[in-house]
This record gives C-alpha cells, structure tokens and sequence, in this order.
C-alpha cells in the first residue's frame, strides 16, 4: 500500500487514475455497499429539484472528460 510520501510524490494525473481505480473496485460489488443514513433524504431531494427542473441529468462519461480537461 502507498504511504504519504509515494502519493506526494505522484502527479496529477497519477492520483486521478488511482482514485478512479479505488472507486471501481469500491464500486463493483453495489450489493456490499451501505448507504449512509443521510443518502435517502439527500436522493428525495435531488429528486424533487428534478421534477422542478431545477436539476439536470448529466452524463458521467461527458461530465468526466469535462473534469479532466478542466484539471489538465
């Protein structure tokens, strides 16, 4: 496992892609993942904006390449 001093010492890009690494392997099994107590009122909300319209459905795909050419 890298300590402090190895992720210092990575680039930008090289957190990115670890941190993307450890959300896939995080992610992949939905089944094991326990939402905090908060999640439901926070999604009714999300919820509630988007049926005002107050809120959009974004791509992850666009949206992520958006944010790393914002960071480059």
């Amino acid at each position: 496992m890298a300590n402090m001093i190895q992720i210092q010492s990575m680039s930008r890009e090289e957190k990115l892609q670890t941190m993307e690494s450890l959300w896939e392997d995080l992610s992949s099994n939905e089944a094991a993942l326990e939402s905090p107590s908060w999640h439901q009122a926070a999604l009714k909300q999300t919820e509630a904006r988007l049926a005002d319209g107050q809120e959009q459905v974004l791509d992850w795909s666009t949206t992520n390449k958006k944010l790393r050419k914002q960071f480059e």
